[in-house]
């Protein structure tokens, strides 16, 4: 039977979830190690004691993408554009920083003076226009490699129509500076919108040299444990790819651990029965959250990673907010409470880490209102106990500037981040004219659980469902995730003027260039499937919609598929105006043997017995029961209020709900 690891790598912990044979086989967290991604992955490795020589993979998810993205710690890189574009990283699309004001700071990932322009040009049909200038691009590539640039990112206009120039370029600039790496906007993304496809070939640049480091330190550790067989990479669409791809695709990982999370929770919802679900990911730094339609996260198209930063591939539509257990809270100028986008992080970590942190975060609050059981600090090895006391004195001087009391602080600190959560999960849903009341919540992370209750109250969500291990997720939906490659193409031509051979040609090479990816990625799967789509509109229309379509269709059949989904999103058809196909998109998955996310047992009445009794603040003290989750058995119930404390995190159940578990050992918490 298959043995394998999944490991997400976050800002504050590094999760771990091993399964053998037969089933979880243990659950652990670790700190992260910001210096080096790497290390933590090792040290949750040794910490678990796993056999390495029975291992068949290791899954892991990582923010290293993400958090060079943030922290502006990538690469130094060199753009290099067509005769007039230098500037269109900052000439974007005609928006703002902030809704009122004309004011605001943009970051490009490429600052000007390390962006140049190249005479060369190619029309919107591929053909050549302007010769492209090779011997300034010779000189330029030795120029640029004497300053030390590590990566140079080429992307010429309508590079997407006729890729010779691009390629021509990456051949001269490899010959004038060997050792230089250089990203092809063609490549990562073969699409028009010249913003968008330069953006995110920038991006890719960014964070390939350091994204190649790291899969080189990663592989020389493992390597070290004895360790040759497959490591696999979540990416931000929710599938797998293997370590020695990673570095090529380096753009497709910047939300590689909240996809994790967002798979794992559709699987376990939909083995639960429910196919409408709220996800929400809390963990030390920030909070992800995300829709399930139907039993399928929504995809985007493109993500604003900053101001006019977008990252044109596709990815599971997360929205992440700075929100989590290491959040600082602190007083704005007017003496208004807020907490967050800022993190107290690993280290030094909240007060009660005991790790030198000073700041009021809110897993200070937790601590100080009896939510964490001081004596089982999660996660942490250097000490036996939580600093209480350090948590207090971080409320006190906090409490000062507002005139309240520790614990009285303590709560607000709950109240405001609560509602920043429940604020996101609104905006996903009443405010895209979705009904909360239909979906379920599925609250996980080191800290979802705890605030979990009071976000499905404030929203008004019916059922929140709480995983076995709530707390190693993420890690759990590298475990259970299929590789994945996307690929596609823009046609932007009328689609009576494409014929369906054509279309048949683009679709079957694409299908092609992923099931090579998949065979070299040497993976044991069970079966490959491929899908394919049209992106399609009506003559004269903006935005497109995203239809599945197949090789082999004719033009009335893949018109009819269209019209069918346009009547589906906007009620009706616009009839006499023509077709447009705008692109063909093909994505192909390797599917990959799953390991038991829970065995179904009979369920049987009763209630579980509390292990304990603790003081626990809701809206005042109230004596509280203390369960310990490893004796539930399913068909048990119990109302709130109520602790829950496991391995991986605590859960908090409000008074006025009421929890049972399920036959797959998940909670349900209702309101009673």
């Amino acid at each position: 039977m298959t043995e394998l690891v999944g490991i997400d790598v976050g800002g504050t912990f590094t999760d771990l979830y091993y399964a053998s044979g037969s089933g979880v086989d243990r659950v652990l967290k670790v700190p992260s190690t910001p210096d080096d991604p790497s290390r933590g992955l090792i040290e949750a490795l040794q910490a678990a004691e796993i056999d390495m020589g029975r291992l068949d993979a290791i899954l892991h998810g990582t923010t290293i993408a993400t958090n060079a993205v943030i922290e502006r710690r990538g690469a130094r890189c060199a753009l290099i554009t067509t005769q007039g574009f230098r500037d269109v990283l900052e000439l974007g699309r005609r928006d703002r920083q902030r809704m009122y004001g004309l004011t605001g700071v943009q970051q490009p990932l490429i600052p000007r003076r390390m962006r140049w322009e190249v005479a060369g040009r190619m029309d919107h049909k591929g053909t050549e226009l302007v010769p492209l200038d090779e011997p300034a691009l010779h000189d330029l590539g030795a120029a640029l490699a004497a300053e030390g640039v590590e990566c140079v990112v080429v992307a010429f206009l309508h590079a997407y129509a006729n890729t010779a120039h691009e390629r021509r370029a990456r051949a001269i600039l490899t010959a004038a500076a060997p050792g230089l790496e250089v990203v092809l906007s063609s490549d990562v993304v073969c699409e028009y919108y010249e913003f968008e496809r330069t953006s995110t070939a920038a991006v890719q640049g960014y964070l390939q040299p350091l994204v190649s480091r790291y899969v080189r330190n990663l592989g020389a550790r493992l390597a070290g444990l004895s360790f040759g067989r497959q490591t696999l990479v979540m990416q931000s669409n929710g599938g797998l790819v293997p370590l020695p791809q990673l570095s090529a695709r380096a753009a497709n990982i910047v939300r590689s651990g909240p996809a994790a999370g967002v798979m794992a929770a559709a699987a376990i919802a939909q083995e639960a029965g429910f196919r409408h679900v709220i996800t929400g990911d809390m963990g030390g730094t920030s909070y992800d959250v995300a829709v399930i339609v139907d039993g399928k996260p929504r995809i985007a198209e493109t993500t604003e990673l900053d101001f006019r930063v977008p990252l044109r591939l596709p990815m599971i539509d997360v929205h992440t907010i700075g929100a989590g257990g290491g959040s600082i809270a602190w007083c704005d100028r007017g003496g208004v409470l807020q907490v967050g986008p800022h993190s107290a992080g690993a280290v030094p970590g909240p007060a009660c880490f005991g790790r030198g942190g000073t700041e009021p975060t809110v897993a200070d609050a937790n601590a100080v209102l009896g939510r964490i059981n001081p004596d089982r600090p999660i996660g942490l090895k250097h000490l036996d106990r939580l600093d209480i006391a350090a948590a207090r004195a971080a409320m006190a001087r906090l409490g000062d500037q507002l005139g309240l009391g520790v614990e009285e602080t303590a709560a607000a600190i709950l109240t405001v981040v609560n509602h920043i959560m429940a604020r996101r999960t609104r905006l996903l849903t009443v405010e895209q004219g979705l009904d909360p009341r239909d979906f379920v919540q599925v609250s996980f992370g080191g800290a979802g659980p705890l605030h979990g209750a009071a976000i499905m109250r404030e929203v008004g969500i019916r059922t929140m469902l709480l995983p076995p291990f709530p707390g190693v997720l993420c890690a759990l939906g590298c475990a259970v995730a299929n590789l994945r490659h996307d690929l596609s193409q823009t046609v932007e031509r009328p689609l009576a003027d494409v014929p369906p051979a054509e279309i048949g040609a683009i679709l079957t090479a694409q299908a092609a260039e992923g099931q090579a990816a998949l065979a070299g990625a040497r993976v044991t799967l069970d079966r490959v499937e491929v899908r394919h789509m049209a992106n399609l509109s009506y003559a004269g229309q903006i935005h497109t919609l995203r239809v599945p379509v197949q090789a082999g269709w004719d033009h009335a059949r893949i018109t009819a598929a269209f019209e069918d989904v346009y009547r589906s999103e906007y009620g009706n058809t616009l009839d006499g105006i023509a077709v447009t196909l705008v692109g063909l998109l093909t994505a192909v998955e390797g599917v990959r043997p799953k390991p038991d996310l829970g065995r179904a047992a009979d369920e049987v009445a009763g209630t579980p017995v509390p292990v304990g009794w603790r003081d626990v603040w809701f809206d005042g003290w109230l004596r509280t029961p203390i369960y310990d989750r490893t004796t539930f058995r399913p068909g048990m119930a119990f109302d709130g209020p109520a602790i829950v404390e496991q391995a991986d995190t605590t859960s908090v159940i409000e008074p006025g709900q009421r929890a049972r578990v399920d036959r797959l050992t998940n909670i349900l918490v209702e309101v009673a």
